[in-house]
């Protein structure tokens, strides 16, 4: 009984680890625009991911794989919780990485966020940097 004990232990941490170093590997980011951008309406963001994650549909379970979450003028939410769905968190179940969105001119802050099956970030969680644009009126 310890034995089998002590090697679902030893399979946990590995399985932790794993976890850990994937997080730490991937990378989000924006293609498009890029950090201190002036754009024009309506506004076409391009995202990118690189590492040992890749991009699926909200509600598929399987290891290594999220979608976009798109955060406009805020800051990041609970990562121990769902990412709200608002005008403020965009959510892309779909699987898409890309959109086209029309924002108020002046600046604004965009920043991406990976979430599982069920819309949770990873842990660790997988986060761009932030970038600011400008919009011209």
């Amino acid at each position: 009984m310890l034995i089998k004990l002590s090697a679902i232990f030893l399979l946990l941490i590995q399985v932790f680890i794993s976890a850990s170093r994937a997080g730490e590997q991937a990378s989000l980011y924006f293609l498009s625009p890029v950090d201190g951008a002036a754009v024009d309406n309506p506004v076409t963001v391009f995202f990118g991911l690189s590492g040992p994650y890749v991009i699926a549909p909200a509600g598929v379970v399987k290891e290594f794989t999220g979608h976009h979450h798109l955060l406009i003028d805020t800051e990041l939410p609970n990562l121990a919780l769902p990412i709200p769905n608002d005008e403020n968190h965009r959510h892309f179940g779909g699987g898409q990485t890309e959109v086209v969105l029309e924002l108020s001119p002046g600046e604004h802050q965009l920043q991406l966020l990976l979430g599982d099956f069920a819309h949770i970030p990873h842990k660790p969680p997988v986060i761009s940097k932030p970038i600011k644009i400008t919009v011209r009126e």
